[in-house]
């Protein structure tokens, strides 16, 4: 019953009300949106003193580079279809790698994505080095747990696994976007970065990978 209220006095909204109800929601999205550049803002002046005390060979600053990151590289690794062994010696190389070519950073505030970058230029090594071998399913998955019955937890569960799978037989090129920007969280200008593409060519290969994931999960 409250519910039939609730539809009818949406229908019976004035265009005044609409119009308020409208300013609402675009002032809450432009608070939230501050607040995302606000936090961006943030997190950019940290990683820019960051790499400026890695610069100066500071590696106290290198300890804290590593506490800061290492467990998202070591998920990033694992999700890219390295075992776990290889997922800690190659998020190992990838911190030496950084920490060796600190100088070769422009920008100190694109820390983040120069990290990520450096670990997929690590792991493409890796596979042209093991060709022929077969990436492993993917494990950590940051998904949200179904609130449904038990019948649909089943069909969640399902899909679960075959997106799993199916994210593990994309290519190398479609495989990494799906993971740096649906899997580790990073922005669209963080994941290119990481990448090493531009953001209009990171677009079109997530565009690509979600239709091919689409065919295969049911």
């Amino acid at each position: 019953m409250l519910y039939c209220f609730q539809l009818n006095r949406v229908k019976i909204m004035t265009k005044s009300e609409k119009m308020k109800e409208q300013g609402t929601i675009r002032a809450h999205l432009k608070e939230v949106q501050q607040n995302l550049d606000r936090n961006a803002e943030k997190e950019g002046q940290i990683q820019n003193r960051l790499a400026a005390r890695l610069k100066a060979g500071d590696r106290t600053a290198a300890a804290e580079f590593v506490d800061m990151y290492y467990q998202q590289i070591y998920f990033y690794m694992r999700q890219l279809g390295h075992n776990r062994q290889e997922s800690e010696d190659l998020t190992q190389e990838s911190f030496l790698n950084a920490w060796h070519h600190i100088n070769q950073l422009r920008d100190g505030k694109a820390l983040k994505g120069w990290i990520y970058r450096i670990a997929g230029n690590v792991s493409r090594l890796f596979w042209r080095r093991h060709k022929g071998r077969k990436a492993v399913s993917i494990e950590e998955f940051d998904l949200p747990a179904s609130g449904a019955g038990d019948a649909d937890k089943a069909v969640y569960n399902e899909q679960l696994e075959q997106l799993k799978s199916a994210i593990a037989h994309l290519p190398a090129r479609l495989r990494q976007v799906v993971v740096l920007h649906y899997l580790q969280n990073l922005t669209i200008a963080e994941a290119s970065e990481a990448a090493g593409v531009r953001q209009g060519t990171f677009k079109s290969r997530l565009s690509r990978a979600l239709k091919v994931l689409r065919k295969h999960v049911v």
